[in-house]
C-alpha cells in the first residue's frame, strides 16, 4: 500500500473532486462517490499515512496521480 504522509483532510477532498468525485455526505467522516466508488475520508488533521494510501488506491489512483491532484 503506498504512503501519502501529511495530507490534510480538506486538501484530500479538494483533490478527489478534481479526480471527478462528489461529497454525498459528512459527518465524522466524508463520504464521497463517483457514481461507481464509494470512499470513506476521516476528518483528521493529517490522515494517517497509510489510511490515506489506502483511500487513494480505492479511489484508483496511484501515489504520484494523487500527488499530482494536490
Amino acid at each position: 500500500m503506498p504512503k501519502i504522509p501529511g495530507v490534510n483532510h480538506q486538501d484530500v477532498v479538494r483533490a478527489l473532486r478534481k479526480a471527478g468525485f462528489r461529497i454525498v455526505r459528512q459527518g465524522k467522516h466524508t463520504v464521497m462517490s463517483d457514481g461507481s466508488r464509494i470512499l470513506t475520508i476521516p476528518r483528521h488533521n493529517p490522515v494517517n499515512a497509510v489510511t490515506m494510501g489506502g483511500i487513494a488506491r480505492d479511489a484508483g489512483l496511484s501515489a504520484e496521480q494523487f500527488r499530482a491532484l494536490l
